[in-house]
């Protein structure tokens, strides 16, 4: 074992994204020592919204964290409301329909950092090598223009999409796939569009969201499909506002009430399934594991479960390989299954033929709403492990 301060097992987390800040957390929580290091020379307000599924916010809850995250989050439900471009209803949500916590990622980026020590997250971190030995890792970067080292007894690698770690793991392994669609998001300034009923607008291989956030903001999302990668316009902000002009309110108006300069623009991509999400004493977890397209809603909620199934598994096991072996056969499973559905539903909803949006809009009407609850529940019913409650709480 290779002793962090006061004698404690150590961890480097790679990324200080969700599950990176996620895994820094629950590995704190059983005691060991953790230094997240993150390339970013500042972590400012980045992203948009996104939402936290049952499954993520009871795996929240077993680190002590539910109540903060609620604090910052708008309960809502998930794919209740359902709408088409011209305004027409296709369907109401219904008290039984599968609720979620709508929240801005940078505040909960900001609810996770707080829940670590001040020394714990190391800023303009850039990562250049990880070299693996007999009883750990050592972890290799530069700050400042300066070489450092990290030895520790586990490597987290949380760095995201297009992960270098996963690049040097597995070498041969496909980059991530463009799904021929992309997606423009922003959040609207206070007040500026208030309020705002959560739906989703489907149209032709088209669908615009709408989620209420905390201080009368509105989070929003248009995706359309698209040819090859990379394709951006000089005004995104006009660009979004140009292909939604004629959709019904209050989506207009939802667009027009955010700063041009925060709208992002962001092709969808995910990743093929890997044969590990382990190696030695690193392990992948997040987006670096399992990018998956955001169809589903459950990208950073899966995050939030692999770092809370991986500190369990260190927690009840003495060696970190057996540890990582058991996170990767717990967690592979699920998470590629999850991906290659989100797949699959990109590719329906990417479907602009007019019979499939009649079709689609049909059984949007007809589904019975035990079904449809059924369906939107499948990947949030998910039991998180307990065990690091009790360790957290002695």
């Amino acid at each position: 074992m290779i002793s962090g301060r006061n004698g404690t097992r150590s961890a480097v987390v790679i990324g200080a994204g969700i599950g990176g800040l996620t895994a820094a957390v629950a590995l704190h929580r059983i005691g060991w020592d953790v230094t997240v290091l993150e390339r970013s020379p500042v972590i400012t307000e980045v992203g948009a919204g996104l939402t936290l599924w049952p499954n993520a916010i009871r795996t929240l809850g077993v680190l002590g964290l539910e109540a903060t995250v609620s604090a910052h989050a708008i309960p809502t439900v998930s794919r209740g409301n359902i709408r088409q471009p011209d305004g027409r209803w296709l369907r109401h949500g219904r008290p039984d329909d599968v609720g979620v916590l709508a929240i801005h990622r940078a505040q909960l980026h900001e609810v996770l950092r707080g829940a670590l020590p001040q020394r714990s997250v190391r800023t303009g971190a850039d990562v250049v090598e990880v070299t693996d030995h007999e009883h750990g890792a050592t972890t290799a970067y530069i700050a400042s223009g300066e070489p450092h080292e990290l030895t520790a007894d586990l490597v987290v690698a949380a760095d995201g999409l297009n992960s270098a770690s996963r690049q040097r793991l597995f070498p041969d392994h496909p980059a991530p796939v463009f799904q021929h669609r992309t997606v423009w998001r922003g959040v609207t300034e206070p007040d500026a569009a208030w309020p705002v009923q959560e739906c989703i607008t489907l149209g032709r291989g088209e669908q615009v969201g709408l989620l209420p956030l905390t201080d009368h903001r509105v989070y929003w999302f248009l995706t359309v499909n698209a040819e090859r990668p990379g394709l951006r316009s000089d005004d995104e902000h006009a660009e979004a506002r140009r292909r939604i002009a004629h959709w019904h309110e209050p989506i207009p108006s939802v667009v027009d009430a955010t700063r041009p300069e925060r709208v992002l623009h962001n092709d969808i991509v995910d990743l093929d399934p890997l044969p590990a999400f382990v190696r030695r004493h690193t392990a992948l977890l997040g987006d670096a594991a399992h990018a998956m397209t955001p169809d589903l809603g459950q990208g950073a909620c899966q995050a939030i479960e692999d770092a809370v199934v991986l500190a369990d598994h260190l927690a009840g096991e003495a060696a970190v390989p057996a540890a990582l072996a058991a996170y990767d056969r717990h967690r592979r499973a699920r998470t590629q299954l999850i991906a290659r559905t989100a797949r699959q539903s990109n590719a329906r909803n990417a479907d602009d033929s007019a019979v499939a949006h009649a079709l689609t809009a049909l059984a949007v009407r007809l589904v019975p709403p035990g079904l449809w609850r059924r369906s939107t529940a499948r990947w949030a019913d998910w039991t998180p492990p307990t065990a690091i409650s009790a360790i957290g709480s002695r």
